[in-house]
């Protein structure tokens, strides 16, 4: 699949991206990137270890690079949880919060991964 459709089937912008780095390889290679960032892992085992600061800095991580690829599906969810977490307390409105971001980090991994 191509970055352009990936991008239209999760609901990212494609074009925001391509113009932020300039050309379509540059899209590409930073697209595929995305698969290896610990970002959502270092959230993940974080957050179940009750570790407020860490879950922070992780969301906070994931964040940025969501931006940055243009992946307004995924930075939409992730900046709600972020702004939670921001007074390095996990509160009870993180757990579903953190679903949201979830869901979407699946959603864009498994499109990702259907690159040609």
């Amino acid at each position: 699949m191509k970055l352009e459709k990936c991008y239209d089937k999760i609901g990212a912008n494609y074009k925001d991206l391509v113009t932020r780095l300039g050309s379509e390889d540059f899209a590409n290679l930073f697209a595929k990137k995305f698969l290896t960032d610990d970002s959502f892992a270092n959230l993940k085992q974080s957050l179940a270890e009750q570790d407020a600061e860490t879950a922070f800095r992780a969301a906070h991580t994931l964040k940025g690079v969501a931006q940055n690829l243009s992946l307004d599906n995924l930075y939409r969810p992730v900046f709600e949880l972020t702004e939670s977490l921001r007074g390095r307390l996990i509160t009870p409105e993180c757990e579903p919060l953190y679903k949201k971001v979830e869901a979407e980090y699946n959603i864009t991994v498994a499109a990702l991964q259907e690159l040609d």
